[in-house]
């Protein structure tokens, strides 16, 4: 069998910036409370790519354990609170990957990422953004190498079964 397709297998890390995200999806989209819904997010950003690592940063305390649980069920992601914004510790985690990984995926369209960004593919890292195309900034469109556009079919908003509704109303 002769075959002239060169398939190339990637190694690809995922860093979210859970505040950004976030903010970008009730700003652009008006849906509060919306989330990624990362079942179907992750296989389109991967597109036969292999995961390697899967981080979710967010500030402060109150972070959904839901949440947690289901990054780790379905991606053996994890969640990283922050003390006050994710910039620092996302770019931490994207320099310590930059040797184990070909391509990291940002999820943020924050400008303050733009030298890490620049720094990441001197070190020979392909790098991807993804985020709500409205709220991403102009320098980060520019020297990403692709962009995923976070769309409203991304978003779900999660609603508490019936009865646990009910039993929060009644305390």
């Amino acid at each position: 069998m002769e075959s002239n397709e060169i398939l190339i297998s990637q190694n690809v890390a995922i860093l979210v910036d859970g505040n950004n995200i976030e903010r970008s999806i009730d700003g652009v989209f008006k849906i509060k409370g919306g989330m990624i819904n990362f079942d179907t997010l992750v296989p389109r950003l991967l597109d036969s790519r292999y995961l390697n690592r899967l981080v979710y940063f967010r500030e402060g305390k109150n972070i959904s354990s839901k949440l947690a649980d289901r990054l780790h069920e379905q991606f053996y992601g994890s969640v990283r609170p922050c003390h006050k914004s994710a910039d620092i510790p996302l770019t931490i985690k994207a320099m310590q990957l930059a040797t184990k990984v070909d391509c990291i995926i940002i999820l943020s369209g924050d400008s303050d990422y733009i030298e890490l960004v620049k720094h990441l593919k001197s070190e020979g890292v392909r790098v991807e953004i993804c985020a709500v195309k409205e709220n991403t900034a102009k320098v980060i469109l520019e020297e990403a190498e692709f962009f995923h556009s976070i769309t409203k079919d991304d978003i779900f908003v999660y609603t508490a079964p019936k009865a646990k509704r009910q039993r929060a109303k009644s305390t």
